[in-house]
């Protein structure tokens, strides 16, 4: 562990930490465990069968597996397995799950051979959990794994919805690339992108919030330094206390959590590159892409003639299962200045002397790390959180440039060059350089992370 002391103030308690089944919800759910672990506390992980963790990865936590356990239940097997279509799993595990995972909690705490609960930790999302906890007196915190910032943006898509926001279009709107008047940091075309379906998404948050209101207490992967006036506004409008202890992966060595394999031959290539010189390209976990779109960012990368590492995960392109649909010529264009994997070590490709910047979906997990390791950033959000993320590091930190147009080769050429070329990148660089210093004093003994960390051990202890 890099940051911290592994005092063992949590001797001989238990938590139970429940992640969402999800890479950019399992990654930092994980995260926080091994930071409990570090603290004395035993820690048993509850999971789906659905997309869950190499467990010979964590031979320190126990695993107990939910919900999904019966391959021949129709309700689960027939629900889709990837994009956003495969959230209809989360509404039925909330809908449905509760009754399992009482079941579930009830054996851990009657266990006698193992240290008694002190509190169960489920991602934000999980808003069934709360009942659940309630029933067995159990203290519930949550973990919420995107930004402050984006907090009251959910809490407002019942108003937008209302306000008939979240169905405007491009070619029915004049106003789409105005501002929205009740956060004028953002623009029409930014929210439109959070949900395709307003409605259950409204839903959905309205029951998330209730229960995140009842719990005992919210984690935030973040730091303070970085969204200090969103804490303090939260802090006013929600009283439930908030630890906000980030960014996790900082605390320890780069490991890997990841649910796809991921390519390490590329770090020796990196190793042959100028320092700075090359384009990161990855859009996350999720992000599905047209072959249009796909097309467009390989004439984009083409006509730059700067290294670049893209990543493109099988099926990530609508219609195809790799790269099959790259324009003609193009492995013969780039050469070795390219090269595409199905997925990389992202927090090796960052801290790399030779990445130069990273051509981002904004997950705030992917726009976190960026910020750990001073790259700046290009941003392409798809949806969700990722369109407020984006507005953040373009608008405010000014730490990255946006692909306003989406995405199209001259765009992408533009934004490259002002990144990689121009007086502004070097700005940027500055920006970005001064904010990867303020998270490592966050972390430092003595830094607001640092105590966070420390407050909710406390806390935890206290119960």
């Amino acid at each position: 562990m890099e940051k911290q002391t592994d005092t063992k103030v949590g001797c001989h308690r238990r938590i139970i930490l429940f992640p969402l089944p999800y890479q950019g919800h399992i990654n930092p759910m994980l995260q926080l465990a091994n930071l409990l672990y570090s603290k004395g506390f035993s820690i048993t992980i509850l999971h789906t069968n659905f997309n869950k963790p190499k467990t010979s990865n964590y031979p320190h936590f126990t695993f107990r597996f939910i919900l999904d356990n019966d391959p021949h239940d129709k309700r689960y097997s027939k629900l889709p397995s990837q994009g956003l279509g495969s959230f209809a799993r989360i509404i039925l595990f909330n809908e449905c799950g509760a009754d399992e995972l009482r079941h579930q909690l009830e054996l851990e705490l009657s266990k006698k051979d193992e240290p008694p609960v002190s509190c169960l930790v489920t991602d934000a999302l999980w808003h069934f959990t709360q009942s659940v906890a309630d029933s067995l007196s159990l203290p519930r915190l949550v973990l919420r794994t995107s930004s402050l910032f984006s907090f009251p943006i959910y809490a407002s898509i019942p108003l937008f919805h209302d306000l008939g926001y979240l169905n405007l279009s491009e070619n029915n709107h004049s106003d789409y690339e105005a501002s929205v008047p009740e956060y004028p940091l953002l623009k029409f075309k930014d929210i439109v992108k959070i949900t395709s379906n307003p409605q259950g998404m409204g839903d959905f948050v309205t029951n998330m919030l209730n229960q995140m209101k009842a719990s005992s207490g919210i984690i935030w992967n973040t730091f303070k330094e970085l969204e200090e006036s969103s804490l303090e506004t939260l802090s006013q409008d929600f009283p439930t206390p908030s630890f906000t202890l980030g960014p996790f992966h900082k605390y320890f060595p780069a490991s890997s959590s990841s649910l796809i394999e991921q390519d390490q031959t590329i770090l020796s290539w990196l190793d042959k590159q100028p320092p700075k010189s090359v384009v990161y390209v990855s859009y996350g976990s999720g992000a599905r892409i047209t072959e249009s779109e796909f097309q467009e960012v390989a004439h984009g990368l083409a006509n730059i003639s700067l290294p670049f590492l893209w990543v493109v995960r099988p099926g990530m392109v609508t219609g195809s299962e790799w790269v099959e649909s790259l324009p003609e010529n193009f492995k013969e264009r780039v050469g070795d200045r390219g090269r595409i994997v199905k997925w990389s070590p992202q927090q090796e490709v960052l801290a790399h002397p030779a990445t130069g910047c990273f051509w981002t979906h904004n997950g705030w997990n992917s726009t976190l790390e960026s910020i750990c390791e001073g790259v700046p950033m290009i941003c392409s959000p798809c949806y969700v959180d990722q369109p407020v993320n984006a507005r953040y590091v373009s608008d405010v930190w000014k730490i990255g440039v946006m692909l306003e147009d989406g995405i199209e080769r001259v765009g992408i050429e533009m934004a490259i060059k002002r990144v990689m070329m121009d007086k502004e990148g070097e700005e940027i660089r500055e920006r970005i350089s001064c904010l990867k210093e303020k998270v490592n004093v966050s972390l430092d003994e003595g830094g607001s992370s640092f105590q966070s960390l420390n407050n909710l051990v406390d806390y935890i202890s206290s119960f």
